[in-house]
């Protein structure tokens, strides 16, 4: 029966591609290596592509930047006769833009300008620290005796209280708007007591001193007739040095009444008339009528660009409020 098998047929084999007419001998491979060509030539454009739109998509973050934050640096023109401007905003503390360090150093900078025929301090500042404040006051009597033939004026924005008038006691004369808030001239030292809410609470405190007055002024602990005396000899001394600097200051321009160093604060218009100020007027005004040196150049410290953008996002809110709280007993000219 086996002979009777017939034998497996053959598998066709595949057809073999005959090379096109008038191709020369290793046509495929030429084929092939074009198409490899065609391939990375085509991924080079696109990552080329990509390059590109990464570059722009940076190049357009960029002028965001620039807008929201303002990168630039305010570069001082000292060409010609000019006033020079200084300017004192908000809270005097060591850790605002109202320092010493810097209201010391734009100042300095103002009057050793050779084109500098007046300085004009612009002051908004409810107050602050009494150091800072103090320092502030020293440097711009020590800066008019060491070019007295460069005046100091203090213009008055909103409000220059406390110690912001500390500071604009140290002018040549000061110039306020007639609703400008002016004086104030006093010291406080604020605080928070928590024991009755302790009490209530069931709260202990347990703190260990190592001298008997070390926990003075503690917001967990009762307050003591000890603690209240000290206190206030502070506040006296200080306000002395207060009301030392504002009648070295204005002299005989001051008209004193029982209320002038009371704390209590007026009108420009009023301020005019008790001698705390001297007349009325803006930057403008004052660079144009009474320096007679229109031209008015900044001297001003700029904010570093941390600074900026932590306020931009609000760190400084969070920041202010943690401030506060750690902040009980802190002397303040306000």
């Amino acid at each position: 029966m086996a002979d009777n098998q017939t034998p497996d047929a053959p598998e066709p084999s595949a057809p073999r591609r005959e090379p096109p007419a008038g191709a020369e001998p290793g046509w495929e491979r030429a084929a092939l290596e074009r198409i490899a060509l065609a391939a990375i030539n085509e991924q080079r454009a696109a990552r080329r592509w990509r390059i590109f739109f990464r570059f722009a998509f940076l190049v357009v973050l960029l002028v965001i930047a620039w807008g929201v934050f303002d990168f630039s640096v305010d570069k001082v023109s000292t060409s010609g006769r000019h006033t020079a401007l200084v300017t004192l905003d908000g809270e005097i503390s060591s850790d605002t833009s109202a320092n010493a360090d810097d209201i010391d150093s734009a100042l300095q900078d103002a009057f050793e300008d050779d084109g500098t025929v007046a300085v004009v301090l612009h002051i908004d500042s409810p107050g602050g620290s009494p150091v800072q404040a103090g320092i502030i006051n020293r440097n711009i009597r020590r800066l008019r005796a060491a070019h007295p033939s460069i005046p100091l004026y203090v213009v008055v924005g909103d409000m220059c209280a406390s110690g912001g008038y500390y500071i604009a006691a140290a002018a040549d004369k000061i110039y306020v708007d007639k609703a400008s808030v002016v004086g104030s001239i006093g010291v406080l030292m604020d605080g928070f007591g928590f024991t009755g809410l302790m009490d209530k609470l069931g709260i202990q405190r347990r703190l260990h001193t190592s001298g008997e007055n070390k926990g003075f002024f503690d917001p967990f602990s009762p307050e003591t007739p000890q603690m209240d005396a000290h206190a206030q000899e502070m506040l006296d001394q200080i306000h002395a040095q207060f009301i030392d600097a504002v009648k070295q200051g204005r002299g005989s321009r001051l008209k004193e009444t029982p209320d002038i160093f009371s704390g209590l604060f007026w009108t420009g218009e009023k301020s005019v008339e008790l001698g705390l100020a001297d007349g009325f007027g803006d930057t403008d005004y004052v660079a144009r009528d009474v320096v007679k040196a229109p031209d008015i150049v900044d001297y001003t410290v700029k904010e570093s660009l941390s600074d900026r953008v932590a306020k931009k996002f609000g760190a400084s809110v969070g920041a202010g409020a943690i401030h506060a709280l750690i902040a009980t007993g802190k002397l303040k000219l306000r």
